[in-house]
């Protein structure tokens, strides 16, 4: 029967065979560098001629302490961006969904969706000309006898710009996804609710946001595979090598990133690497169970 079902769906198997090719290529041969976090790697000798030094590079990760700060930012960041972004999300795509004005709400997506687009480049390079000691805001200040205000010596008001830019940049493509779905759901149902006397918040209550529960928790668990990895692009450009704000800004990535420049070590980025994958997995696969043990229909496998 098995010979039969390949036979009979032998087009569709064609069709799927280069991605699973590239699948192969690209994500699961390059998994054999992982014996790198487990070597003083070099050059001449190579990946597997290199010397074997087993823990070592862990130990320099976790003998610092610093791992643990790192690791904490990391999760808390993302955990702030999975969150915020999908209440900011749904909550847009539900608003220009019930716009009726086609023309109004085909700007609206455009706006909202361009920041998208712009990368954490010219990102940074808007906030320090606007937010810096020479940036426009002090210069409005200014006129007013305002003293000057750098954002970039506030480390403390730095965890709420990390988030506001990040949501700012993300929502218009979250807000998409979401108004995929939403134009999914059946027209009947908004129709019977309307004629039984349901208002617009109880048609979104009941009606909306149930239908979108299958949606929210697969994007969820899908971001929750990298909730140990932080935006290298958008920490990076954002703070650089600010030493005031790493105090509560610093994470995995950058900290790695730093560590390559100043100590060349390959091996223990490879370390760094193999622990955040580690991390993710885990909490990919314990959050999972969770749901298919409370919900088995929104579960990922």
């Amino acid at each position: 029967m098995k010979i039969q079902a390949l036979y009979k769906n032998k087009v569709l198997l064609a069709m799927l065979l280069p991605a699973t090719i590239l699948t192969v290529i690209f994500a699961y041969i390059p998994m054999a560098g992982i014996v790198v976090a487990f070597k003083n790697y070099n050059y001449s000798q190579g990946i597997f001629g290199s010397p074997w030094v087993w823990f070592e590079n862990f130990k320099y990760l976790f003998v610092s302490g610093k791992i643990w700060t790192l690791t904490r930012n990391t999760l808390l960041y993302n955990i702030a961006f999975i969150g915020l972004g999908v209440i900011f999300e749904v909550g847009f795509a539900i608003i220009l969904n019930e716009i009726n004005n086609k023309l109004f709400k085909k700007v609206m997506q455009g706006f909202m969706f361009l920041p998208y687009f712009i990368s954490w480049v010219v990102v940074s390079t808007i906030m320090l000309n606007i937010f810096g000691s020479n940036g426009v805001l002090n210069s409005i200040l200014s006129i007013f006898g305002v003293e000057n205000f750098s954002i970039y010596q506030q480390t403390k008001w730095w965890p709420v710009v990390l988030v506001f830019v990040r949501i700012w940049k993300q929502t218009g493509y979250g807000t998409v996804v979401y108004l995929a779905a939403i134009s999914g759901i059946s027209q009947d149902m908004y129709e019977a609710a309307e004629i039984d006397g349901a208002n617009i918040w109880q048609r979104i209550r009941f009606i909306t946001l149930p239908s979108l529960k299958p949606t929210i928790m697969i994007m969820v668990l899908l971001a929750l595979g990298n909730v140990f990895r932080g935006d290298f692009g958008m920490f990076y450009q954002l703070v650089g090598s600010n030493q005031l704000l790493l105090q509560s800004s610093d994470v995995i990535d950058t900290f790695v990133y730093r560590s390559l420049i100043t100590t060349p070590n390959i091996g223990m980025s490879a370390a760094a690497g193999l622990y955040q994958s580690v991390l993710c997995f885990v909490t990919i696969v314990v959050a999972n169970f969770i749901v298919k043990k409370l919900a088995p229909d929104y579960s990922l496998f």
